[in-house]
């Protein structure tokens, strides 16, 4: 068995100068920390650092500039970052937008360039006719910028069903990578299915990069039992590190990547990155069983328990099991943000490859009773109102 137990700096989190904190002030950088933190990142062997167009209210990329670039030799870091398809870019634009990419990271090459969020609504469309991805003629663009060198590897990351997954990277032999979220809970999430497209990726013979792997930081702190559990195993551990643990164990990943936001959880990542390094197992049998155990606990700390979403399996919704639109929806009541979860982008693409509807346009009336006759359509159109609301 081959590992490679990777971290990557996702540049998503940065550190921010104290008190800011509201979606207006993303872009105050702690460039004192996040200085140190890169330097500590590269010190400890580290290169790998991921940001997007997007990212802090569209800044990441130039912070990326000024913390990494301008500060150490092109050759000793390698620099991720995504082309904005959900942005909706007409085609006469595309290039335009890439261009300032490379502008605004200070660079003439990128090492991985993605595809940023290719899933059902912008690969298909809702009618499964096609959508932006293929209108813009997007992968053409992409293999013409690896063709001339402007990008070294081409992939994409993905929010969709792993049948999407499957024809996607049928389609498109030039995909060298896919980035997908992968947690010990999106693992088993019947709407994010880690498993499932993890399968269909060492499937295909590309390679993977991990996000989430401490979910957004809703994976580093649990109830009081779930993590009384950890620490009866580990007591030197620290919560987040049996989720990166978890993450650092799998064949074919590229990097595993943690959006860090203070120097302490730099440290702690290097350290647990750093002592698996090289292990071919990561986890013990002990240590899986306990992380099991607090996994069930957490997910039983969710408004709608698993206990009782268990208990609606075949129940459909718009095409939709009503075990995976409820499991999603209390995960995400857990998460520090919950709005900004990653399960919330992911039931639109459910619906529209289930029933080709747009949920944003509103859905039919559909009753949903269980087989001993228990009405539950209005909490289940709870659920559904609130992902909807919080897609993106």
């Amino acid at each position: 068995m081959s590992l490679l137990s990777s971290l990557g700096f996702g540049m998503m989190r940065l550190p921010l100068k104290k008190g800011q904190s509201t979606s207006a002030d993303l872009t105050n950088f702690d460039y004192k920390q996040l200085n140190q933190m890169v330097d500590e990142f590269l010190a400890a062997g580290y290169t790998y650092f991921d940001t997007s167009f997007v990212y802090h209210n569209g800044q990441s990329e130039a912070a990326t500039r000024r913390a990494v670039v301008e500060r150490h030799p092109r050759n000793s870091f390698t620099v991720a970052t995504k082309f904005p398809t959900f942005n909706l870019v007409p085609e006469e634009k595309i290039e335009q937008v890439f261009q300032s990419q490379l502008s605004n990271l200070g660079v003439e090459y990128i090492d991985y360039y993605l595809l940023h969020n290719i899933q059902t609504v912008y690969y298909d469309g809702y009618d499964g006719n096609g959508g932006i991805v293929k209108e813009t003629n997007l992968f053409e663009h992409a293999k013409n910028w690896k063709e001339t060198g402007k990008i070294r590897h081409l992939g994409i990351s993905f929010h969709s069903s792993a049948k999407l997954l499957d024809r996607v990277l049928a389609e498109h032999p030039e995909i060298e990578f896919v980035q997908i979220a992968l947690n010990p809970i999106d693992w088993d999430s019947e709407l994010v299915q880690a498993e499932p497209c993890y399968d269909v990726i060492r499937k295909h013979g590309r390679k993977i990069i991990i996000m989430e792997a401490v979910k957004g930081g809703g994976l580093a702190k649990l109830p009081t039992e779930a993590e009384k559990i950890l620490k009866s195993v580990h007591p030197d551990w620290s919560i987040a590190s049996w989720s990166l643990r978890f993450c650092l164990g799998f064949e074919g990943v590229i990097t595993v990547l943690s959006g860090m936001s203070t120097l302490e959880q730099m440290r702690d990542n290097i350290k647990t990155a750093t002592n698996v390094s090289g292990k071919v197992a990561v986890l013990t049998d002990e240590e899986r069983k306990a992380l099991a155990q607090a996994m069930s606990i957490y997910r039983e700390s969710a408004p709608i328990k698993q206990s009782e979403i268990n208990n609606y399996k075949g129940l459909l919704y718009h095409g939709v099991p009503v075990t995976a639109i409820l499991q999603a929806y209390s995960i995400c009541q857990l998460q520090p943000n919950p709005g900004f979860s990653d399960d919330n982008n992911y039931l639109k693409n459910a619906i529209a490859e289930a029933a080709h509807v747009d949920f944003k346009q509103g859905l039919e009336k559909q009753k949903v009773v269980t087989a001993d006759g228990k009405d539950i359509t209005e909490m289940v159109e709870k659920a559904v109102a609130w992902l909807t609301e919080h897609s993106f």
